[in-house]
């Protein structure tokens, strides 16, 4: 399977030299930013993917478990925004894109299990009667007050939590807001920025909305009448090993960057975790291309001495840890009729400890390429930003707890016949108050390299189609730069 291709032969040297790429980061960013720049500088260039871990896709992983291939990452990507959609098309892909079924999430607000209410923006009402079942008569009533308030006082961004607490009161962010954005960032209402997290909110504020009311009845979405979500039938596994295939780079797994140096012409990687006091030479990579696909962290340290002031804003992005539990039922387990439920991080049991859980995904019931199976697959979500909770717990007594979670949520009391546990440490970026100020900062400060890119989910959101963005746009400005230059010599 081939990508789209530069001009004949791709960019080459002024001597007939084909260029040398480093990626640096197998994730899905990382990857994707390989295969396209393998499209672009044609089937000579050196396109190199050094990786770190011992395995490539990043928060993408298909695993087995029950004898089924299930995703034990990122599940699904947005499929109204045109990227993956797009991807997959182009690596031939889609004629396996399934979607999910008709059944709806829920939300377990102050003990109870409800649906999740239609008419808001990521738990913004649009009016206040679309979110009166979860709330008390007084939480209802703030509600339904918050219009009438002074217009919002807003000087482009604010903290969310703070924000809606004044004009809501605390059972609405509670109890339905905090839930929704911790699926999606690990992170607390009280610890993200109203404009990363809720751009077309934002926007309506911008552009004049006088309450957070208004705000989300002009920032709702218009309906396509097409499926929101998307996912490969076979796991996004498949769409990992197609990008390395189309790739065709040097892909070095287990191989750290332990420092980034400005050469002449291009960049010097130094590469493992220490060079040893006896070791003859300092294993290195010269390059003359980086594409930079790390965690925020990682990101920190590598441009701490060439792009000082990138690595600052990186430095100032908190990232998160989570875990996913992955559990194989025996066939015939009867789950809710649901997608699945989230919890905020207020809710309790009924023995008044906390659950591990912030969410369940009920993929038997989601995804109908997962129903008639001879188990029935649930995940579990654990860990948020700050409270790292349940994460603490080994992988045997992590899958109990989250077992626990599962038999006073739903009633299932059907002994696993299979688990695994998947942890992700560190990597998930929390979108704070500043955060779109400081991805202009990382970017202002990149475009002084022209032989270098950034991308990954630390920028434009964490989603799949943002970060496969990520990755194309920096494959093409790296070919647009050597496309101009004559490559000396190495």
């Amino acid at each position: 399977m081939t990508g789209r291709r530069g001009g004949p032969g791709g960019a080459t040297g002024g001597a007939g030299r084909a260029p040398r790429v480093a990626v640096v980061g197998a994730g899905i960013s990382g990857l994707t930013a390989a295969h396209r720049l393998r499209a672009l500088l044609g089937p000579a260039a050196e396109v190199v993917v050094v990786e770190q871990g011992d395995r490539v896709g990043g928060k993408l992983r298909t695993a087995e478990v029950g004898g089924v291939r299930y995703d034990v990452g990122a599940e699904a990507y947005l499929a109204r925004r045109p990227e993956v959609t797009d991807l997959l098309t182009e690596l031939g892909l889609a004629d396996q894109v399934v979607h999910p079924a008709k059944a709806r999430s829920t939300v377990r607000a102050g003990g109870v299990t409800r649906l999740i209410p239609g008419r808001t923006v990521m738990g913004v009402p649009t009016a206040a009667d679309a979110v009166a079942d979860l709330l008390t008569d007084e939480g209802a009533r703030r509600v339904a007050a918050e219009p009438g308030l002074p217009p919002v006082d807003w000087d482009g961004d604010a903290a969310l939590g703070a924000l809606l607490r004044d004009r809501f009161g605390d059972e609405l962010p509670d109890r339905l807001v905090d839930p929704l954005l911790g699926g999606v960032y690990a992170g607390s209402v009280d610890g993200l920025g109203l404009r990363a997290t809720m751009p077309g909110l934002a926007k309506a504020l911008d552009d004049g909305a006088p309450s957070l009311t208004a705000a989300a009845a002009t920032a709702t979405p218009v309906p396509t009448g097409g499926p929101v979500f998307g996912t490969v039938a076979t796991g996004l596994g498949t769409l990992v090993d197609r990008l390395v295939d189309s790739a065709a780079a040097d892909l070095r797994l287990g191989v750290p960057v332990r420092a980034l140096e400005r050469r002449e012409h291009g960049w010097r990687l130094h590469l493992g975790a220490a060079t040893p006091a006896h070791a003859p030479e300092d294993p290195v990579l010269d390059v003359d291309a980086v594409v930079l696909a790390v965690p925020a962290p990682a990101a920190r340290r590598l441009l701490a001495e060439p792009v000082p002031a990138a690595s600052a804003a990186y430095g100032r992005v908190e990232v998160a840890s989570m875990a996913v539990v992955a559990v194989a039922l025996p066939g015939g387990a009867e789950l809710p009729g649901t997608s699945g439920v989230l919890l905020g991080a207020g809710e309790r049991r009924l023995d008044g400890t906390r659950f591990a859980v912030k969410a369940f995904t009920f993929s038997a019931t989601k995804w109908p390429h997962l129903a008639d199976r001879d188990v029935v697959v649930v995940r579990g979500s654990v860990g948020r930003h700050g409270d790292p909770g349940a994460l603490h717990a080994d992988d045997d007594e992590l899958v109990r707890l989250v077992r626990a979670d599962l038999v006073e949520l739903t009633g299932v009391t059907a002994p696993p016949v299979d688990a695994a546990v998947t942890r992700w440490g560190g990597g998930l970026p929390q979108y704070a108050v500043g955060h779109t100020g400081l991805v202009e900062e990382i970017e202002r400060a990149v475009s002084h390299h022209p032989d270098l890119a950034v991308a990954g989910a630390t920028l434009h959101g964490v989603g799949i189609p943002a970060c496969v963005a990520t990755g194309d746009a920096a494959a093409h400005r790296i070919a647009a730069h050597l496309a101009t230059r004559v490559h000396p010599a190495r």
